[in-house]
């Protein structure tokens, strides 16, 4: 397949595009070229809940189009996610707060794909998409002709994304997989919360990790594989599964295990290479200390009052802190408690021993680091008015990200995407209408 050379005096490198596809909306404006490092990029997502629509938001953040297909009538589940919801001028609820969490800068195209109108429709998103994003049970997509080997051959060029479960091949292929489910089976649940002896039990991680994590894993495997596409114009299927990256991210824990052939325990919030590292009441809260070297030791030490712990030869070296840990922590913890956290905190941070507050959530969005970051943003909806949001973490020196749009309400640009992208008529686009196929 002969691919189409395009050059923008903006870039620093070609762009491989099918001949067929149309530019994004972005490639059009030479200003947005210049500005977002993925404006030439579109990606069609078929996914909901979190994981892939997670995905989808970063190429959103990144600057690319995306084109999100949702079904007439009902949309992502993650809509009716709620409460909290946002509520129109009438008070009624609207969009929920989770749906939003994961959906900001999207086009919504609501499209019944059981039909084969529909189909069709998809059909016509991916021979113009770069990246197709779906996470549909194994082989969900192929009763309606939206399985990879169909598309492409429609789009030769296109990089189709599967995030399932448990990945297109082996035993449990077929089942359907949730965060939770997959911290458990992942290994993530056994290693979190307290120890039995304790009164812990193995606890999740407060929001759906695994399914964050796979959606980055997602976005960099598509950028990669778009990279691979620029030099050689050939596209190719993705199989990303939640239990693998929950696997491939047990990190040190894993490697803990495979090496020193110990299965790592619960330990609360301690650490199992790095002591002391971990929380400790004080008079009035708690306080996270996080020594990560045998220097920070001696200067907690000093902070403390206790220069004889450091000097102490079991406790002078980190791995002599992990070795007698349970003789070390009840001493710093009986002198953590005679203070207030704050004074803690003053005199600690002012000798560079790293530590913190626990904060909740409110207190995140005051804490003045996160406001000078501008984590929070806030955009204009025309019907619903100021919706906040959380930003995206990335800073560029030389490319802003993408427009802060508010998540789509459903379907909101399906007339915009068919006439626009597609070129199809105002007529065309109501007879889909009038038979139930397009929202």
């Amino acid at each position: 397949m002969l691919y189409v050379a395009e050059w923008s005096p903006t870039e620093t490198t070609t762009r491989l595009r099918h001949p067929s596809r149309k530019p994004s909306q972005f490639e059009t404006q030479e200003c947005k070229v210049m500005t977002t490092v993925l404006g030439h990029v579109r990606v069609l997502d078929l996914s909901r809940i979190l994981a892939g629509p997670w995905a989808g938001q970063l190429f959103a953040d990144l600057g690319a189009e995306v084109i999100k297909v949702e079904r007439p009538g009902r949309g992502d589940d993650t809509r009716g996610w709620g409460p909290p919801y946002l509520k129109d001028a009438d008070g009624n609820d609207t969009e929920s707060a989770y749906y939003l969490s994961a959906n900001r800068g999207k086009r919504s195209v609501a499209i019944d794909i059981t039909r084969p109108e529909g189909q069709a429709l998809v059909k016509e998103l991916a021979a113009q998409s770069d990246i197709l994003l779906e996470n549909y049970k194994v082989g969900g997509l192929a009763r309606y002709g939206l399985d990879y080997d169909s598309l492409q051959a429609v789009n030769p060029g296109l990089i189709y994304c599967s995030i399932t479960g448990f990945g297109q091949t082996g035993p449990y292929r077929e089942r359907a997989g949730y965060d939770f489910l997959l911290q458990a089976m992942g290994g993530l649940m056994s290693i979190t919360g307290a120890p039995d002896d304790q009164g812990g039990e193995p606890t999740k991680v407060g929001v759906a990790l695994t399914d964050i994590l796979t959606g980055m894993y997602a976005t960099v495997a598509s950028l990669a594989a778009l990279a691979h596409r620029e030099r050689t114009g050939e596209g190719q299927h993705i199989d990303l599964a939640l239990l693998d990256v929950q696997v491939a991210t047990l990190a040190n824990q894993a490697m803990n295990y495979l090496v020193g052939g110990q299965v790592p325990q619960r330990m609360g919030n301690a650490h199992p290479n790095i002591v002391p590292y971990q929380t400790f009441p004080t008079r009035d809260g708690y306080l996270v200390l996080t020594v990560g070297n045998d220097d920070q030791f001696l200067r907690l030490g000093e902070v403390m009052g206790r220069p004889d712990l450091p000097a102490d030869h079991r406790f002078t070296t980190n791995a002599g802190r992990v070795a007698h840990r349970d003789a070390l922590i009840p001493e710093l913890a009986a002198v953590f408690r005679t203070r207030t956290t704050d004074d803690w905190l003053r005199d600690l941070e002012a000798t560079g021993v790293p530590c913190g507050p626990v904060n909740s959530i409110d207190r995140v969005f005051d804490d003045p680091q996160i406001q000078a970051r501008g984590m929070q943003t806030y955009t204009h909806h025309p019907e619903l008015g100021t919706i906040p949001g959380v930003a995206n973490p990335i800073r560029y020196s030389a490319t802003p990200l993408g427009d802060h749009a508010p998540a789509p309400e459903l379907g909101e640009h399906s007339d915009k995407v068919l006439r626009d992208l597609l070129g199809h008529s105002t007529e065309e686009i109501a007879a889909l209408r009038e038979k139930g196929v397009l929202g």
